[in-house]
């Protein structure tokens, strides 16, 4: 399988998270896995990672696991970079998935901490064994996001990780309040001599304009409306930064309501398919189902989304 670069310190853009998109009788429907890459591509996205929280990885058997992999690496052959989100509690299936993963034509792989590593140094032994087990030419990012796995990241931790593990080479970063950190982590590397990593944001774009401003080099996160993000960053780069958050702002009601913790994959698979990205909006059980009442909120939502877009045409 093609593989199109792997991840590194400069990667940079939108990497969209996608999904796992089922049938209604809860199987995966690699039908709508073939269109919903071609809609990620379409609206402009740099690369994509599956298998992520939001892609309700751990609701796949391994089977099932590898058979999306395979799949998704062959729809999208080549054309962009797909990670795989690979954590789990257990290392030997987490190691085992990433080399499955490598091996298909995986850019890279994402790792998020097990739960109760509670201390600097149990965090940093952790990837140690991590890293040991995955081999040196698998490039890691590092899935920073405390308000799922219980586990805080130090700015220290993470530097001694980059300092001590060059495979380390992004960070999801998506803790939360987290903007001053992204800024330590930026200003601590440059006055330290460390290497500056990549780092991509994640929960779903809400602070996307201000991580931007503070160093970030893109996102890595699902949101219904990828061109979007993809529109927001470029624009960032491109200097437009007025630009880039009056944009975001006609969409700012919808990033809203698709981060509502618990709910917000619901919206997110109901857009999407509103959108013809996928068939059916179901996520396996036990996951959200959108009432009718947020039926009728998301259509007055995107009705003022399409009346916004049209003022700033």
């Amino acid at each position: 399988m093609p593989n199109s670069g792997l991840i590194h310190e400069q990667t940079s853009g939108v990497y969209i998270i996608s999904i796992t998109p089922f049938s209604e009788d809860g199987s995966i429907d690699f039908k709508s896995v073939d269109s919903l890459v071609e809609f990620f591509l379409e609206k402009g996205v740099t690369g994509i990672t599956i298998l992520g929280m939001m892609g309700e990885a751990n609701k796949l058997s391994a089977n099932e696991s590898r058979g999306f992999v395979k799949h998704f690496l062959k729809r999208v052959n080549g054309r962009v970079p797909v990670m795989a989100g690979v954590s789990d509690a257990g290392l030997a299936n987490l190691v085992n998935l990433s080399r499955f993963s490598m091996d298909a034509g995986c850019a890279g792989v994402m790792v998020a901490p097990v739960i109760g590593l509670n201390t600097d140094q149990k965090l940093y032994d952790y990837y140690t064994q991590v890293i040991e087990y995955l081999g040196a030419n698998v490039p890691l990012c590092y899935q920073d996001y405390p308000q799922s796995t219980g586990v805080n990241l130090s700015v220290e931790c993470f530097n001694r990780m980059v300092n001590d593990f060059p495979q380390l080479v992004m960070l999801k970063h998506e803790d939360c309040p987290g903007l001053e950190k992204l800024t330590q982590v930026r200003d601590s590397a440059e006055k330290q001599g460390l290497r500056r990593v990549s780092v991509l944001t994640g929960n779903g774009g809400l602070y996307l304009p201000q991580e931007l401003q503070r160093g970030a080099d893109g996102a890595m996160t699902g949101f219904a409306y990828p061109e979007m993000l993809t529109a927001v960053v470029t624009l960032h780069a491109d200097g437009e930064t007025k630009h880039a958050e009056d944009l975001y702002d006609a969409y700012l009601p919808l990033v809203r309501y698709e981060q509502q913790p618990g709910y917000g994959l619901a919206v997110r698979k109901e857009v999407l398919r509103r959108r013809g990205a996928v068939a059916c909006a179901l996520s396996r059980a036990p996951g959200p189902v959108l009432s009718r009442r947020g039926h009728e909120e998301l259509d007055h939502l995107t009705a003022r989304l399409d009346s916004r877009l049209k003022e700033l045409e």
